[in-house]
């Protein structure tokens, strides 16, 4: 699907942003709603060009203007609404120029770890990918393509090594069949120019089928044009996408290159509304019929796709479970047990097709008003050896709230480590804010023989810690979720990355002995200090740092002081960019509170000073990262720092 125009989205309210992101997946910002001079994207796209021509690396240091664009009110505004405020930029992982060019990606999830690490998908907003574009797009500029209402459905992973890697695959044939290596357009193409044009070569065909025959609701291919410059698209970081081919004349390509810049934003506050009742109300997804941005017909959709759009939307108003039973349609609510025993065979269907009925199924036995037969629907979906009932029963059982927490305790200490991997994950997105909970992870994250269980126990931790800084736990669980991921930081070490390892593209790569995980590609930045290594379990710990770092009142006096001395280190001599950005942006988050303490460590150094001296010797900056990082503890108005 081709759009008309993205002016329709200029009279977008809070709310109808909300519905759009948690229905479709996608928000589209035009360049009036960033609220800066339109002069700064010509300025970009000049001095884009000319790095690029020149082969050299193109990032936000060489291009500070890019900054006014993250920091702008509008995006801040948007992405606060969407992430929370104090929201954080992935570091190092910008992957700037993105010129559109004679090539197809495959259709794919972006890895929501740096650079194709393995990390588990949450639901839930915690990140959100965006897109900024420096100058116009046409339609046949090679716009980015998007499948909208794409999010809450996946592929196996687990023992599919074909999803090994971060990026989930729709169509990895055309990755076998070595199509993604041969040029559609331009002066190497072998297809006729008319056929290029009209969306007619084999490459075209194969990208729409692999939509059609997923055979899920309302997916279908859009393209991202025609975009003004100064387009931002904010979208599910669980979107399904790919880069797309040029259709214009390639003689212009030269000296009117379409580029992309990109950043993986993440969470590090709940919700909150405070003491405001968020109205819980049947949401009416087909009012108006028609996506105005995507021409979708969603009065096609019924209470499974609907079930899990009204469950975000109210968590992503509140940070809250809905407390209201949502009406099993088309169960008549007469017969409990006739809809539980149907839901419970749809949570179990067969077939990668059915995705959205066996989520839809998990998300409306959340809802049900008998939870102790739900729970144990979920009991035995969650122990299945079938990955994606799993998937779809840790889902639900999120969706349920922390009554599933027994459920997750238990599968901690189950011998199979999927069921440990969902035990943790669902103990940090869900789990009571109790001591059990906070013990089981930390021992889970320091204990656990599995790379894979211990890196989601220490995004975990992460999500824990965040959601009992929006209660007032806070205090007393933030400090022991730091001390255990710097604990884990001693022991945990980086691994060459698997590509390089292997001798293979990261999209082949294979789990070891050493390693169950795809760390992801090993980045040579051409820069000594830093080397072509990745750890899961230390990126997520610092992602997760980030992430506690950000409610610093909340820390204790003496994990404040153990974790600047554990961030310094690892800013100093970690060899993992990756974990060095992690590091350096906690440590930005810390500085003022840190500075108006006594700390022993620093020795009447300020923390401020420190942060200034990490950074000036440090050789490459992730200066959206950072800026991001200062901005946020001091005001999210969209000021520049």
């Amino acid at each position: 699907m081709i759009m008309d125009s993205v002016s329709n989205t200029s009279s977008l309210d809070d709310d109808q942003i909300i519905r759009d992101f948690v229905s479709r997946g996608l928000v589209i910002l035009t360049p009036e709603q960033l609220g800066i001079s339109a002069d700064i994207h010509s300025i970009i796209y000049t001095k884009e060009k000319e790095l690029f021509r020149a082969k050299k690396m193109v990032t936000a240091n060489q291009i500070p203007e890019m900054l006014d664009v993250i920091n702008s009110p509008g995006v801040v505004t948007t992405c606060n609404l969407l992430l929370g405020q104090h929201w954080a930029i992935v570091p190092y992982t910008h992957n700037a120029p993105f010129p559109s060019g004679s090539n197809d990606q495959h259709w794919h999830k972006d890895d929501n770890g740096p650079y194709n690490g393995r990390k588990q998908r949450h639901h839930h907003a915690v990140q959100v990918e965006l897109l900024y574009y420096p100058q116009d797009v046409l339609e046949d500029m090679g716009p980015t393509a998007i499948v909208p209402y794409s999010q809450y459905w996946t592929f196996n992973h687990e023992e599919n090594h074909e999803n090994f890697a971060g990026a989930d695959h729709l169509d990895f044939g055309y990755q076998l069949n070595g199509m993604e290596r041969i040029p559609i357009s331009g002066p190497k193409s072998f297809y006729d120019p008319k056929d290029i044009v009209h969306r007619r070569t084999d490459h075209d065909v194969r990208m729409r089928d692999a939509i059609t025959n997923t055979g899920w609701p309302l997916v279908e291919t859009f393209e991202a044009s025609p975009l003004r410059a100064g387009s931002v698209v904010l979208y599910s970081h669980n979107l399904f996408h790919r880069g797309n081919h040029r259709r214009d004349d390639w003689t212009t390509w030269k000296e009117r290159p379409r580029f992309m810049w990109r950043f993986w934003l993440f969470r590090t506050t709940d919700p909150n509304e405070g003491d405001i009742r968020i109205e819980q109300k049947q949401m009416r997804w087909d009012e108006p019929p028609i996506d105005a941005l995507t021409s979708s017909d969603l009065s096609k959709i019924d209470s499974n796709v609907t079930t899990i759009w009204s469950h975000h939307y109210h968590w992503i108003r509140s940070g809250e479970t809905p407390a209201y039973h949502h009406d099993s349609v088309p169960f008549s609510g007469d017969n409990p047990s006739g809809e539980l025993d149907q839901l419970r065979k749809q949570l179990h269907l067969l077939n990668e097709s059915a995705e959205p009925q066996r989520m839809g199924a998990a998300y409306r036995l959340a809802e049900m008003p008998d939870q102790t037969e739900t729970l144990g629907i979920f009991v035995e979906a969650l122990y299945s050896d079938r990955e994606s009932v799993r998937r779809a029963a840790t889902h639900g059982l999120v969706a349920l709230g922390d009554t599933a927490t027994p459920t997750f305790l238990e599968a901690t200490k189950s011998d199979v480590k999927w069921i440990r991997k969902a035990g943790a994950f669902g103990l940090g997105d869900a789990g009571h804010l109790n001591q059990d909970v906070l013990d089981t992870l930390i021992e889970v994250l320091l204990a656990d023989p599995s790379i894979y269980v211990r890196s989601v126990a220490a995004g975990a931790l992460g999500c824990l810690g965040r959601r009992s800084a929006a209660s007032d736990l806070g205090g007393k669980f933030i400090s022991r979720c730091l001390d255990a991921l710097i604990q884990s930081l001693k022991h945990e070490v980086n691994r060459l990355g698997m590509d390089r390892a292997q001798s293979r593209s990261i999209k082949f790569v294979r789990p070891t002995d050493e390693c169950d995980i795809c760390e992801g590609i090993g980045i040579n930045y051409g820069i000594e200090r830093f080397e072509p290594v990745r750890s899961a379990v230390r990126e997520n710990a610092l992602w997760s740092a980030v992430v506690l770092c950000s409610h610093p009142d909340s820390i204790s006096d003496a994990t404040l002081d153990s974790t600047i001395i554990a961030l310094s280190d690892v800013v100093e001599t970690d060899k993992n960019i990756f974990c060095v950005g992690f590091a350096m942006d906690a440590l930005i988050r810390l500085a003022p509170s840190a500075d108006s303490r006594d700390l022993s460590r620093l020795e009447r150094q300020s923390l401020a000073d420190l942060v200034k001296v990490l950074l000036a010797e440090l050789p490459l900056h992730s200066a959206e990262s950072f800026a991001r990082a200062r901005l946020s503890q001091h005001s999210d108005r969209g000021d520049s720092p």
